[in-house]
């Protein structure tokens, strides 16, 4: 666990790529209109502040020196307007791109989770869960306000300097001149820091998602981690996955703020320049003191902008590396998918074939090699052999969680990778020996596999599977809260629970793996009989560890080396004396 654990993402070695945000306009396209009446109100928001300027300028080279009294009533009444006016267009402004953002939020991680619920198992195989929830999670909400806000915000400020630079061209040229002179220095030092930043936020991206898997692993794992003492080990390692996050962080937050320090250092420079050369160059007789006060409080608003497209830039580097694997989980291929010409599965009659069929789960190792059989609708099959010989394989394959390399596997006669996967699936039922519980009733994991299934209807399939009793037993029934994975339930108590979701969900092909391998003999002794009736008229597949529980199925496969070595009823298999004899008649030893 904690070796894998260590495990980095793969690092991203494009550049910054603008073709990141085109991708994810398809998710600003819904909401442009009101997005584009923000931009509109927050444009008249910035043309009615940048007006206040203008009225100081006139207050001071022109009312005051005049002793105006009304006139300077008139402008501060005028200023105090513009300032209100301002207010109101940028609240308002700021309530829609609120409702907006929570809108691209929703539609991204509904997309991402649709998709992850079609991706193969062998994709969360390969991938700790905590990685996962992590981009449906922390990413998305991460990138919204760069996919609202940021966007408007980055046209809203260049429509910002624009004004102000013709505010001050039209209050002073040549002073204008001295403001865009510091631009040059800006883009050499924002250039320099835009080579660093993005790779340091990307590092930042890949430790927290290993903190969170560890996190994550460790939270689900506690039972066993006391059971084998492994606490202080185990806080080492988060000590140093923690340590990773901090100091990427620093390293990268380094980058950042250096931007606001440097923009805001030239535009004290800046301005002291505009005093200098206004007051000492030009002098008093080329230009007053009203404007160079303008000009001056427009080179503050002048590099306001800046900095914000600054902040707006840091804030697209810190999340482009999120965006890119909201996009990579996204574009992940679904490989067990509807062919383009699937057609819906009719009611199935339970015939089950194998053509030949040669699978494996990694390039270059065979499982199955070439089997072939034939299970005819109603026929229970039990399948036997040693760990790892491919024997849930087949039961994976059968319900399409895997496609086959080569050969087919048909039901009904019908190619299952021809059919609609809702239409095969749903006529199955499958029971693992890993029961997963949801958080909720019990009555509502009961009824997940058929939501219109009455109270009764529910009652019957748990008297079937000798779960009524225990449920009944609990304080509120049916309806006791389960908590998260089953926790206040023993093993055996959430798979008879999942056998009642089973039977409820009136399966025409079932499948038992290991299902009965946590219920204690006493009780599958008494479950036996409402086997029988889940078996009765089906066709059906078990694999079972305790050999005696198969002995009347209507055959018997053996799975070792890649294929079926043998096949035959309970007493044709003994009679041969080969691989399922020494098998059973071991485990009979054992028992007594």
């Amino acid at each position: 666990m904690a070796r894998n654990t260590f495990k980095e993402d793969e690092v991203l070695e494009t550049p910054f790529d603008f073709r990141h945000l085109l991708r994810a306009s398809v998710y600003v396209k819904k909401y442009l209109s009101r997005m584009i009446l923000a931009l509109f109100i927050s444009a008249l928001a910035a043309i009615t502040g940048l007006i206040s300027p203008m009225i100081v300028q006139k207050a001071l080279d022109v009312a005051i020196p005049r002793k105006d009294t009304k006139m300077l009533v008139a402008l501060v009444v005028l200023l105090v307007i513009s300032y209100a006016v301002s207010i109101a267009f940028a609240t308002i402004r700021s309530r829609i791109m609120t409702v907006v953002g929570q809108s691209i939020i929703f539609d991204i991680r509904r997309d991402l989770f649709a998709h992850l619920q079609k991706l193969p198992f062998q994709y969360y195989d390969d991938r700790p869960h905590g990685k996962i929830m992590i981009r449906v999670v922390n990413y998305v909400n991460s990138v919204s306000d760069m996919l609202s806000n940021g966007l408007i915000n980055v046209i809203l400020e260049v429509l910002n300097m624009v004004f102000i630079v013709i505010f001050m061209l039209l209050v002073d040229v040549r002073l204008s001149l001295v403001v865009f002179a510091g631009v040059p220095v800006l883009g050499l030092v924002m250039s320099y820091i835009k080579k660093h930043q993005r790779r340091a936020w990307q590092q930042v991206s890949n430790k927290n998602s290993n903190l969170n898997a560890y996190l994550q692993e460790n939270i689900t794992g506690a039972r066993i981690t006391q059971i084998f003492a492994r606490e202080e080990e185990n806080a080492e390692i988060f000590e140093k996955l923690s340590g990773n996050c901090r100091k990427t962080w620093m390293e990268a937050i380094k980058y950042s703020n250096m931007v606001w320090p440097a923009i805001d250092d030239i535009a004290v420079v800046v301005r002291a320049a505009i005093y200098a050369v206004g007051l000492l160059v030009m002098g008093p007789a080329a230009v007053s003191v009203g404007t160079i006060v303008a000009i001056s409080s427009y080179a503050s608003r002048f590099w306001q902008p800046i900095m914000n497209l600054g902040n707006i830039f840091n804030n697209f580097i810190n999340n482009i590396a999120y965006l890119e694997r909201i996009f990579e989980t996204l574009d992940e291929p679904v490989t067990i998918r509807d062919a383009e010409d699937a057609v819906e599965m009719p009611k199935i009659r339970g015939k089950v074939t194998f053509e030949k069929v040669c699978f494996g789960y990694e390039e270059g190792q065979q499982v199955l090699k070439d089997v072939s059989f034939t299970v005819n609708p109603g026929e229970s099959v039990a399948l036997v052999g040693p760990t790892g010989a491919g024997k849930s394989t087949i039961v994976n394959l059968i319900s399409r969680f895997y496609d086959v390399n080569s050969g087919r596997v048909l039901i009904d006669d019908q190619d299952i990778s021809k059919v609609t996967l809702h239409s095969l699936r749903s006529q199955m039922g499958i029971m693992l020996q890993d029961s997963f519980i949801f958080s909720g009733t019990i009555e509502d994991n009961i009824r997940y596999g058929k939501l219109d299934a009455t109270m009764e209807e529910i009652r019957n399939a748990s008297r079937v599977v000798c779960a009524d009793s225990f449920i009944e037993g609990m304080k509120d029934g049916y309806q006791t809260e389960v908590k998260e994975r089953g926790s206040l339930l023993s093993q055996g108590q959430r798979q008879l629970i999942s056998f009642a979701r089973t039977l409820l969900s009136d399966p025409a092909i079932l499948v038992l793996d290991e299902a009965t391998s946590s219920i204690d003999v006493q009780t599958e002794k008494a479950l036996q009989q409402g086997l029988n009736a889940m078996l009765e008229g089906r066709t059906s597949f078990i694999i079972a560890h305790r050999l005696s529980t198969i002995k009347n199925c209507d055959k018997i496969m053996y799975i070792s080396d890649g294929g079926i070595q043998e096949c035959g009823t309970h007493d044709e298999l003994m009679a041969r004396r080969g691989a399922y004899y020494r098998l059973y008649t071991a485990q009979m030893s054992e028992m007594q």
